[in-house]
């Protein structure tokens, strides 16, 4: 019934379950219910069933009601459920009870509230809500992790990194919600329970979207947004997101733009409805012509192409110009490192210019260099790249490929490691597989040890003892001078024995 009293859908079932129709998305406004309420029959006088609260929160109608029936026939007890603001209290509210309210059951002659009063007031508290909520111009989201068979502290870190990603993008977050299951559903993600609670917090939070540790399949992306109906992303959309925030180059933008087309190419199929054939008249454009879908994925592969077109002769140019440093005889340093290991606040302190620097990850996205000079009067380039991170998405290191490409020409890889991270060994490989699949495995290395002043005195030292390499704190300065050190005397020796051969050579040569 709709809220004027008047009956607009008749649905027979069975002793078991009734099928409900679909009713399209919801009203338009923030707080609002779905102006409907469903009244049935339970032939055994049960109440309220699971199915019945659960069909309540997921179609945000205005109230369920199950009315008994007595064996003469006649209706026994009204039970009647609504939904309801969040009031706070987890500890009291379990499961679906958490999202909706139950009214006092009684018969339904005895039933007098006025009902356009009791939902106008009901929906006046739910906007109430929402307007206590918005807070600053963030988005609001909920963060989704399933631990897929990873052990308790690997899981908390990488919740831990997702809540850092979503702060990054400028998110505000409101919940996080976690799952322990052996492997993640095919369909979901999370399983119907879970999903369930999901959505009732979703509605009581008044969230914007969903954020997903786990990367969706289109199936899956296509499924959690038509039963949430709400915008559904995953980890790699949210770090392209990031990355579009960030990028001022026209390099950059374009990577970005790239990356984001190659991610979007397999979810062209996610809106099966609209990939109607589209007709064309006159002669020789008669028949079924190409399809919606089609017509979208052929504009999405000539705009990749084109934009790779345009990279690869920026590539070029930037070739050119590792090729007269090369010339030159110019060293070049380039930073490398997991996101926010504090990467431009070194290179900050070390070349003492302005540079970008917050506490962020991938604060910096596009190259930067600055000349250095060493105390013994010998200047190298030095080069600040953007940050790695665990399981980077293939896409997003196709379209990096050209940034990436100034590692290429590097006489030494600065590694910086933030020696106060927990998992800081994990993020030392994550950069070094990173390095691997760039051909970059063999490159000279001196790891640097971030952020020591975070830690108990001498135990940055400590670790930088144990896995060979030095301390520092950028912030504070604190261990330039060993670094700065370390890294000449790793240059120049190489660089010196290298002239040393190719002077043998060139005699060989001569005598030869």
């Amino acid at each position: 019934m709709d809220r004027r009293g008047d009956v607009t859908h008749v649905m027979v079932g069975d002793a078991g379950s009734i099928e409900m129709p679909d009713w399209g998305r919801l009203r338009a406004g923030r707080g609002r219910l779905r102006g409907l309420r469903c009244i049935h029959t339970h032939l055994q006088d049960e109440g309220l069933t699971r199915d019945d609260l659960t069909d309540l929160l997921l179609l945000r109608l205005d109230a369920m009601v199950s009315v008994g029936v007595q064996e003469d026939g006649l209706p026994g007890l009204a039970h009647t459920a609504t939904l309801k603001p969040d009031d706070g209290d987890d500890a009291a509210d379990r499961g679906l009870d958490r999202g909706v309210q139950r009214l006092e059951p009684v018969h339904p002659a005895q039933i007098d509230d006025d009902f356009q009063v009791f939902i106008r007031d009901l929906e006046n508290d739910l906007a109430r809500q929402i307007r206590t909520q918005e807070v600053g111009d963030g988005e609001r989201a909920i963060l989704v992790s399933v631990t897929a068979g990873r052990s308790r502290d690997e899981f908390e870190t990488h919740v831990e990194e997702l809540s850092e990603l979503a702060r990054s993008a400028g998110i505000e977050l409101v919940d996080v919600v976690t799952q322990q299951r052996p492997r993640v559903d095919n369909k979901t993600v999370v399983g119907s329970g879970k999903l369930q609670d999901l959505m009732i917090r979703s509605f009581q939070s008044d969230v914007d979207l969903i954020v997903f540790d786990q990367d969706l399949t289109p199936t899956q992306a296509r499924n959690l947004s038509e039963r949430m109906e709400l915008r559904v992303i995953d980890r790699t959309q949210l770090i392209l997101d990031i990355f579009a925030q960030r990028a001022t180059s026209r390099d950059g933008k374009l990577q970005v733009e790239l990356a984001q087309l190659k991610h979007r190419m397999p979810r062209l199929a996610q809106r099966a409805d609209l990939s109607l054939s589209r007709l064309e008249g006159g002669i020789g454009g008669r028949g079924p012509g190409e399809t919606k879908l089609e017509t979208d994925r052929r504009r999405v592969r000539d705009r990749a192409a084109r934009l790779e077109k345009e990279l690869a002769k920026l590539g070029g140019q930037r070739k050119g110009r590792r090729r007269k440093r090369e010339r030159r005889d110019v060293p070049v340093l380039s930073i490398v490192g997991y996101t926010n290991a504090g990467k431009s606040t070194l290179l900050r302190a070390l070349t003492e210019s302005e540079v970008h620097v917050e506490d962020k990850m991938f604060a910096t996205l596009d190259p930067v260099s600055r000349r250095l000079r060493f105390p013994r009067d010998r200047e190298v380039v030095i080069t600040d790249t953007v940050g790695f991170i665990r399981d980077l998405p293939r896409e997003l290191m196709a379209a990096f490929k050209a940034t990436l490409e100034e590692l290429e020409g590097a006489s030494l890889l600065l590694h910086v490691v933030d020696v106060s991270a927990p998992d800081l060994e994990r993020r030392m490989s994550a950069v070094r597989k990173i390095l691997d699949e760039l051909g970059l495995s063999g490159a000279p290395e001196l790891l640097i040890f971030n952020k020591a002043d975070r830690l108990p005195p001498g135990e940055g030292e400590a670790i930088a003892a144990r896995l060979g390499g030095v301390a520092i704190s950028a912030a504070s300065r604190f261990g330039l001078e060993d670094l700065l050190k370390k890294a000449e005397e790793l240059l120049w020796s190489r660089e010196e024995l290298a002239g040393v051969a190719r002077h043998a050579e060139d005699l060989a040569a001569i005598s030869g």
